[in-house]
């Protein structure tokens, strides 16, 4: 692997699977990211709007940000790759306004209070806490399990 294809996969959040790992079929690997619904994720997996232009689509809604996130996936079987794009839509800090990122940036936030403590001192305690990886790495680890590459793209195909 060249050095560009180095510094691409970086950039777009490229993982492959271990080798030896045999590929299952592109049903099966969907059929285990559908299964992730239920089993306590903070986001939901679901099949694709068609203007949507995927296969699947995880989707978290964060009402303390304002934020929302998506991640598009679509299988690419002859390659045994996963295409995924990965949106954010929030408010900007500077105009309150909405807005728009594209690509694999973790996105991390926490909030804190303080509160008297059993002995007497103040002392801060986490209230909210946020990390977009809390999407991320479980879909990345079912598709990379199941043999297949998980491929990042920066535009939309």
């Amino acid at each position: 692997m060249g050095l560009w294809s180095r510094f691409r996969d970086k950039r777009t959040g490229t993982k492959y699977p271990d080798s030896g790992v045999e590929p299952l079929p592109a049903m099966e690997v969907r059929a285990a990211l559908l299964a992730l619904n239920g089993t306590g994720v903070p986001f939901r997996v679901r099949n694709a709007l068609p203007e949507e232009k995927a296969d699947l689509v995880a989707e978290w809604q964060v009402p303390q940000l304002k934020m929302t996130l998506k991640t598009r996936m679509r299988f690419v079987a002859e390659k045994g790759e996963v295409l995924t794009l990965d949106e954010r839509w929030d408010r900007s800090p500077e105009t309150g306004g909405r807005r728009y990122g594209r690509g694999p940036a973790p996105t991390v936030s926490r909030q804190w209070t303080y509160e008297k403590g059993p002995d007497g001192r103040r002392r801060k305690v986490e209230t909210f806490r946020f990390d977009s990886r809390d999407m991320r790495n479980p879909l990345q680890k079912i598709v990379l399990s199941s043999g297949w590459t998980w491929r990042g793209v920066l535009s939309r195909w």
